[in-house]
């Protein structure tokens, strides 16, 4: 990591297997940065394979602003995010996606927004996303409930378009674990968030590597990882669940004295067994979650491991 953060902007872009977006990237992100008094892109090969690293290797080679840190392997887009910005040179650090969608020309935006006010991060915000339908409420829903567990209040919306200040990230240096999410880490050191509405356009490249599947895991992943929310939530059902049960067994005994009618046998076992059950698993379940993670954090895996950089000064170690 750098030792001493110099005026102007690094921009990190997580890269993976988009050799053809990148050029025009650069250029635009080039072009928006002209006025900045000192930039860098580090373009984070994050175990792209193919024709991509080559195409880091060419863009570094023709662009003295340009850098290249290619992982040994497939981390993750936030690990390569934290590689890229634990390289950072300059005091602020831009985050933006390599398929164009999110258009580098709002990235002064976003720079003058978090200097305007006492704000240490800001989010870029579409104003209307170019996505399918159920990719956009995925998203929305995932994002919102990171920043509700994570206690981010003053951050309406957490997307992948940020700009902040570069030293927040000695809130968390060292290991952190296989399972990393930027947004939760920069809640480590600040609680200063804003963001401001910016333009979104359609993808011109490839497909979106988030499924649905892998939204719901990656919420999953940093709720448990980062928030003590879901243990909360499992508490406040077994309460309501033993409540419940009292209410039943109230019912259940005062009921014959009061009709002299019968509670019926099988079907109300079955149906109170069942939702104990169910508790019982749900609850079961978010500890296991916790207790995975642990086991995670105490085998101490790397976030990321650099093969080789573009940067003829560094030993890619």
């Amino acid at each position: 990591m750098p030792d001493a953060l110099r005026p102007g902007v690094s921009v990190v872009v997580p890269v993976y297997r988009s050799d053809r977006t990148l050029a025009p990237l650069v250029d635009r992100v080039a072009a928006a940065l002209a006025s900045a008094p000192d930039w860098e892109i580090l373009l984070v090969d994050d175990g792209s394979g193919g024709a991509t690293w080559p195409t880091v290797q060419e863009l570094a080679a023709t662009h003295a602003n340009v850098r290249g840190v290619r992982l040994s392997r497939n981390y993750g887009q936030h690990n390569a995010l934290v590689a890229g910005l634990r390289a950072a040179r300059f005091d602020t650090t831009v985050t933006i996606d390599d398929d164009l969608q999110n258009p580098p020309e709002e990235i002064p935006r976003l720079l003058a927004r978090l200097d305007e006010g006492d704000l240490d991060v800001v989010y870029g915000v579409p104003e209307q996303a170019e996505q399918a339908l159920w990719r956009r409420l995925a998203g929305r829903m995932s994002r919102r409930a990171m920043r509700s567990v994570l206690g981010m209040k003053s951050a309406p919306e957490v997307t992948s378009f940020r700009a902040f200040r570069t030293r927040l990230r000695d809130a968390f240096d060292g290991q952190l674990g296989t399972n990393v999410a930027l947004d939760a880490l920069l809640s480590w050191g600040t609680t200063r968030f804003g963001s401001v509405a910016v333009s979104h356009a359609p993808r011109t490249e490839g497909a979106s590597n988030y499924t649905f599947g892998k939204l719901v895991r990656f919420m999953l992943d940093t709720t448990t990882g980062y928030s003590a929310v879901p243990l909360q939530v499992a508490s406040i059902a077994g309460l309501v669940t033993a409540l419940f049960g009292i209410v039943i067994l109230v019912w259940a005994v005062g009921r014959p004295l009061v009709t002299g009618q019968s509670v019926p046998g099988f079907p109300f076992l079955a149906s109170i067994i069942a939702i104990f059950s169910g508790v019982q698993l749900f609850t079961l379940g978010i500890i296991g979650e916790y207790l995975a993670r642990m086991h995670f954090r105490i085998m101490s895996k790397p976030t990321y491991v650099v093969s080789e950089t573009t940067d003829r000064s560094e030993d890619g170690q």
